[in-house]
């Protein structure tokens, strides 16, 4: 039945994936990280039903995990195709885990006696990890990792108290990289996006005031398995805010950054309203808009409802600044669109809805694949057949050929997964 390279393991990968491997293909499916799961793995809940994350991709990543025809490659990247449709030759470089993810049970021990600590990417760096740690509960594979950077060192050993604490024995600081050749028919790209860095954006004081965050760093503190085991807290005093103000278009829709909607954001903002209000009862949240895009289904109720059940007030006004006053309230400085007025109104917690941008990897695989890119640095794609990218044999779905919400993202998955059977079986 021919095999697919799926590169990129978060929901869309894994939605292709297992649609391939259901149609009797054999899958590769490689991911840069350390666990497939991807964005979608760090939220707490999905518009516009408000169920959980983990309830819907946890099921699919261990599906993939125990699908005879799946082959997963994590910490592994995409050096080099070769051949054409039909008949690729891919080079992977896989990278050392230094644990046979095989052997560990996860049980934890290496962790609790490893002295070094670093903040945890998985929980946008608001805890810490060590430097033996399992990325997430739900991570697939189920084990543990050594980062060799964070190490002590092992040239010689500087440590080693994770080895001896190992009772599987498991761990291995002599594992090596190694470069894995895989014939292929297609390929499906699934590599995401990142997020925009506010940094640059002075006005906001993200980074100057502890209690500007983004909206992602929202998602981990409001999620049971967060760095605050789910209560909603400012980082300044871990009390509970009163006042939450939510800034749309942080980095999209400018002249000097992206000028692209990044599509997501209005409906994530008012998301993260409605939870926030059935966290904290008394809470009343203010989304300050450009326009409000809710084009996918049930997404204008899902607004009207936070008006209306939520007390969620939306103003549509861009932001001019954020001040930190006296009391550490932070003020918002803003023009309201309906009657021309410089306003203000004081918030104890602001929340920032950054653009999603083209990650690192998108460049990265277009040099290698030979594929064009968009004007705003996604993989072009062919207005006719969407998940076609430049060159025959190659698809592309998720947020890498533009900004996607979760079911956007798993329609065009299956659409990709689709045509690159196509080619894999010889049926085109």
């Amino acid at each position: 039945m021919g095999e697919v390279l799926v590169i990129g393991g978060g929901i869309a990968g894994v939605q292709a994936a297992l649609d391939l491997a259901e149609m009797g293909i054999r899958v590769h499916l490689v991911e840069k990280g350390p666990s497939i799961g991807g964005r979608m793995a760090q939220l707490d809940k999905t518009f516009p039903t408000n169920d959980c994350s983990t309830c819907i991709l946890s099921p699919k990543m261990v599906d993939c995990a125990r699908h005879p025809r799946i082959a997963i490659y994590t910490l592994s990247e995409v050096q080099a195709v070769a051949g054409e449709v039909g008949d690729f030759t891919v080079q992977v470089l896989k990278r050392a885990r230094y644990v046979d993810e095989t052997a560990c049970t996860a049980c934890g021990d290496c962790a609790q006696v490893c002295p070094v600590v670093r903040p945890d990417e998985f929980q946008m760096g608001l805890s810490t990890r060590r430097a033996i740690y399992i990325p997430f509960a739900q991570a697939v594979p189920q084990a543990y990792l050594r980062n060799r950077e964070d190490c002590l060192g092992d040239e010689p050993i500087a440590c080693g108290r994770c080895i001896e604490a190992c009772r599987k024995q498991c761990i291995d600081f002599d594992m090596q990289d190694e470069v894995i050749e895989l014939s292929v028919g297609s390929i499906v790209l699934a590599v995401g996006m990142e997020t925009f860095d506010p940094v640059a954006l002075t006005e906001y004081g993200y980074t100057r005031y502890e209690n500007v965050i983004t909206g992602l760093e929202f998602e981990r503190l409001i999620c049971a398995s967060g760095p605050s085991g789910g209560r909603l807290i400012r980082l300044t005093d871990r009390q509970e805010p009163r006042t939450i103000g939510f800034v749309q278009c942080v980095g999209s829709r400018s002249l000097k950054y992206q000028r692209f909607c990044s599509s997501v954001c209005c409906m994530h903002a008012t998301k993260e309203a409605i939870l926030a209000r059935e966290h904290i009862p008394d809470v009343q949240s203010y989304i300050f808009y450009t326009d409000l895009r809710a084009s996918g289904k049930g997404f204008q109720e899902y607004i009207e409802r936070a008006r209306r059940e939520y007390g969620v007030k939306y103003i549509r006004s861009r932001v001019a600044r954020i001040e930190e006053d006296g009391d550490g309230r932070l003020v918002f400085h803003y023009e309201d669109a309906a009657t021309s007025r410089p306003q203000q109104v004081k918030v104890d917690l602001a929340v920032l809805a950054t653009s999603l941008i083209p990650g690192p990897d998108v460049a990265a695989l277009a040099e290698v694949l030979g594929l064009e890119l968009d004007e705003y640095g996604f993989f072009r794609t062919n207005p006719f057949s969407p998940t076609d990218t430049t060159r025959e044999g190659v698809f592309t779905c998720g947020c890498c050929r533009g900004p996607a919400d979760i079911p956007q993202s798993v329609a065009q998955a299956s659409g990709a997964a689709a045509r690159a059977a196509q080619y894999a079986t010889g049926n085109t």
